[in-house]
């Protein structure tokens, strides 16, 4: 996102305005009108625009689009004076031929020139906003969503990158089938790669020349491997090098170098149907694959499992590695230096300051500590070639009339800038390889752009990516932090229960035995390096995509506490959103990304979704606390009592450890109470979150006060009983086996003695409040759900407020996308009101029974169904608010009706009340203020 202001805006688009009064025709004129106007907006045209994408319409019939920003707008040009009302119907013939559906744009922008015509897809006004060229800087507000809504023109989904996956993945399951396994499968596969990129942009010299080395080979493929295997040998020797009598053929191929072709590695023989594979590979168009996503997906080719790698498929699942597409990428290198270098790119205005910057570029260091195929990486390095390109254009490039003669010369930025650690040796290699396929792409861009470039080959900079522990290796042996500028990445995605114990010991050196470091996800250790890291050069900025579980539940206090200690900030922030890898298969994630370093000034950017597939909303805010919410650094941790005095305890409810045999279906009780209407003392209605939520309630044989007479004469009790005893008996969980001898019982009870309020202790994301309801102490609470005795109407009220439920939103931990609700984080530490005017208190409980009436008068709806966001009654929906203006009022709450203005305002209660504790409640727990502010309690 830009720093830039609507009256920037206004002031650019009257020089614009001014600038392209004369223009009028569409050929000479459109693509630098459209330039121009983007750059009103701060958008660049080597990362905001395509020009002339070609689409596919109806009828098979071809069509470019003039310009086009992915899932933002498409723009047709006109000549001045041609109807813009049929330009639309073209148009909007184009977008429906957009078969991706996160690139189908959401306005167009029809233009002859002189008159803009803007439409709004996502508007039921069908009609567009006119205005001429004249008074377009007047109506800049019209335009502002391409500030807000910046998106660069992604490449996930161009068919090159499936086409070419597919065909590797063809030929790799073809050599595995013939044997050819292990590392040298690997690495064949890899130098493979490569010789198909360079065969179609010119590395190796002419086009085409693989293509035909493979194609003069001959049908039945009994010589293609010995033609490999001696290209590879000339790939790996300087020409000066190679032998006189050598074929020419193949001295015609560049000198590569760089390490790629040194290593001697068996080549693998072929028959008819491998070569005829390897020939349909060759006759791709490989010059337009994205390194970043194609290196995603050739990794999990290679996952299908060689040899000595049969079970990498399994143990990349272990190692959480999922694959960050470039709109993620973006989304963390854009904030954590590209904007900046992109505003310092714009604020230099004078030479000096010009040549500063490119002076500066080639200099930044860039470390990516679990780099897996180097997404993260090559991302960075392309945007950063880019930046470099417009200082040089600006410095340097006269135009056609005075090109640059050398520009190899001033493109400084390289490859060897960029670090990282990946623990797959595979990644390691199809890593340095995207590197160098990035570069030469670089290079090509650079000569497009100015009439010549730097060469690729030989390869002369090297990528520094190390294959090995990241958790375990010293950064500094990588890039000393003292170089060092950014660090960045997705490190692996494992929650605190699926670590293993080689990851958790890995963890516990990181932590050096801190408490409750078991508790966190595996991710949290990069936090902590880096943390480390950046004790030794306080200006590195770092970045990581994380499980959004470390900003939710006991996680936050456990980990901020380490990094507060060390004055650590977080400096931007994407809370809670949803994307998927770009591997084979798609894991769906839901993942928090954090930017954060020792320097805690100026703004911070906040990144809120409206949902978890909706676009990111940018929120300037004071500070970042660790549940991501603009409000007080407090860390809330799990507190065994209450905060607040006079509450009830919250109970969770009790588990039968019974195999099932305790409980009971409602056919099963009727069939029981059919042949003995005696049993009926001993059954009661049981249940949890969903029981109550769907009003189908299950049943169970409630033994407490039975005899031992009673419970061997009856057949069908002791038949249970005997059965529950057996699998305790046999069960290798200690909870449960240490519970054997008392088989007639429930494992663990926690039933209240008295009517209580059930807390599902899971609830959708689907609803905007937690459904609570009351339920009479005859009925058995089910180990899903939370038990709230002696709960008056002002407990159900302000726990079915949104005041509580947005806290409940921030601080609650998430299974999957699911709130988790929980005694010791939300309920022990949420502030109610102390001393509340009695007038308020009834307002609250006059509302809270206007709620339950209505809830109770709703037919043939259940609770759960009534509180989904999409089929929440109107009148429920109306008492809701009554009770929040209630809740409101008795808090002294006035502002936003957003979760994040009411989180903030409760933090600031949270921390007003718990400094006030005295020193003998809060004991170790003793709020102490920290050199950033953030108060630990």
């Amino acid at each position: 996102m830009a720093d830039i202001t609507i009256n920037e805006v206004r002031r650019r688009l009257q020089l614009f305005a001014k600038e392209h009064e004369n223009d009028r025709e569409e050929k000479q004129y459109a693509q630098q009108f459209m330039r121009d106007f983007y750059a009103c907006f701060g958008l660049s045209k080597s990362s905001a625009s395509m020009f002339e994408k070609k689409v596919i319409k109806f009828g098979n019939a071809r069509g470019y689009i003039d310009s086009f920003i992915p899932g933002v707008l498409l723009v047709e040009q006109k000549t001045t004076g041609e109807d813009l009302y049929k330009a639309y119907e073209q148009a909007t013939d184009y977008a429906m031929a957009i078969t991706n559906e996160f690139e189908k744009p959401q306005y167009i922008l029809i233009s002859d020139f002189q008159t803009f015509h803007l439409y709004n897809l996502h508007s039921l006004d069908k009609e567009p906003l006119i205005c001429s060229l004249s008074e377009i800087s007047k109506r800049a507000d019209w335009f502002m969503f391409l500030v807000d809504k910046r998106v660069i023109a992604y490449s996930e989904e161009l068919p090159i990158n499936r086409k070419a996956v597919e065909q590797i993945a063809k030929l790799h399951d073809a050599l595995l089938k013939a044997n050819y396994t292990g590392r040298d499968l690997e690495s064949f596969l890899t130098r493979l790669l490569f010789c198909l990129f360079a065969d179609d942009t010119g590395i190796f010299g002419e086009d085409g020349q693989f293509k035909k080395l493979v194609a003069k080979t001959k049908e039945d493929g009994s010589d293609l491997g010995m033609a490999i295997a001696m290209l590879f040998q000339v790939l790996n020797t300087a020409h000066d090098k190679r032998q006189t009598n050598l074929d020419e053929a193949l001295k015609a191929f560049e000198y590569v170098n760089g390490g790629l072709f040194a290593e001697q590695i068996s080549i693998p023989s072929f028959d008819f149907d491998l070569r005829t594979i390897l020939v349909k590979c060759s006759e791709l168009d490989w010059s337009g694959i994205s390194p970043a996503i194609f290196g995603a997906m050739f990794q999990s080719v290679l996952e299908a499992g060689a040899t000595d790698t049969a079970h990498r498929k399994e143990s990349r699942r272990e190692l959480g590695a999922h694959y960050t597409s470039e709109r993620n990428i973006l989304k963390v290198i854009q904030p954590l230096f590209l904007d900046e270098l992109h505003k310092e790119f714009e604020q230099a205005i004078t030479k000096p300051k010009l040549q500063a910057l490119y002076d500066k570029l080639h200099t930044l260091k860039f470390f990516d500590p679990a780099c897996g195929c180097g997404n993260f990486l090559v991302i960075a390095y392309r945007e950063l070639r880019r930046i470099e390109n417009d200082v040089i254009a600006k410095l340097y490039f006269k135009g056609e009339q005075g090109g640059l003669l050398d520009v190899k010369e001033y493109c400084k930025v390289s490859i060897e800038q960029f670090y990282g650690i990946e623990i797959d040796e595979a990644a390691v290699h199809i890593a340095r390889v995207a590197m160098y396929i990035t570069d030469h792409q670089l290079n090509l861009e650079s000569g497009n752009r100015f009439g010549e470039t730097r060469a690729t080959v030989p390869l002369v900079a090297t990528p520094h990516i190390h294959c090995g522990n990241a958790l375990r290796t010293d950064w500094n042996s990588i890039v000393k932090a003292e170089d060092c500028n950014y660090v960045f990445g997705n490190p692996p995605f494992i929650g605190a229960a699926l670590k293993n114990t080689e990851q958790q010991s890995e963890m516990d050196s990181v932590f050096y035995n801190i408490d409750g470091a078991g508790k966190l996800d595996y991710v949290c250790a990069w936090y902590v390096k880096a943390t480390y890291y950046t004790d030794i050069n306080s200006d590195i900025k770092c970045a990581f995509v994380s499980t959004n579980s470390i900003a939710q539940g006991e996680q936050p206090a456990i980990l901020w506490k380490v990094l507060f200690k060390h004055g650590i900030s977080i400096n931007f922030a994407h809370r809670t959103f949803r994307w998927s890898n770009e591997g084979r298969g798609v894991a769906a994630v839901h993942c928090v990304i954090i930017g954060f370093s020792k320097h805690s000034g100026g703004a911070k950017k906040l990144f809120t979704y409206e949902n978890l597939k909706a676009d990111p909303v940018l929120v300037i805010a004071n500070q970042i606390n660790p549940y991501l919410v603009d409000a007080a650094n407090v860390l809330i941790e799990n507190r065994s009592n209450v905060l607040c005095p006079n509450l009830p305890d919250l109970i969770r409810g009790s588990i039968p450890y019974d195999d099932g045999n305790l409980l009971l279906s409602e056919d099963e009780k009727n069939a029981i109470l059919s042949a003995d209407s005696s049993l009926e003392k001993y059954i009661k209605k049981y249940g949890g979150a969903k029981e109550m939520l769907s009003n189908e309630w299950r049943y169970c044989f409630w033994l407490k006060d039975a005899t031992p007479t009673e419970i061997v004469s009856n057949k069908v009790i002791k038949n249970r009983v005997e059965a529950v005893r057996d699998f305790r008996e046999k069960s290798k969980t200690s909870s449960v086996h240490s519970k054997k001898d008392i088989p007639a019982l429930f494992g663990d009870i926690r039933q209240p003695s008295a009517d209580y309020l059930l807390i599902p202790r899971h609830s959708s994301e689907n609803r905007k409040f937690i459904p609570i309801a009351y339920v009479s102490k005859e009925v058995i609470c089910a180990d899903s759900a939370y038990a709230l005795p002696n709960a008056s109407l002002y407990h159900f009220g302000i726990l079915s407020s949104s005041l509580h439920n947005a806290w409940m939103r921030t601080v609650c931990g998430r299974l999957k996308s699911d709130y988790r609700y929980s005694g010791g984080i939300v309920y022990n530490n949420f502030v109610w009101v102390s001393n509340l005017d009695e007038v308020l208190r009834a307002n609250i409980e006059k509302c809270s029974q206007q709620v339950l009436d209505i809830r109770a008068n709703l037919k043939d709806t259940t609770v759960g169904d009534a509180y989904k966001v999409i089929a929440m009654p109107t009148e429920l929906v109306k008492a809701h608010k009554d009770l929040d203006k209630a809740v409101d009022e008795a808090y002294g709450y006035k502002g936003g009706d957003d979760d994040a203005s009411r989180v903030a305002f409760l933090f600031k209660r949270y921390e007003e009340l718990t400094s006030l504790l005295p020193a003998t409640v809060v004991k170790k727990k003793r709020a102490k203020k920290q050199d950033d502010g953030g108060l630990l309690i």
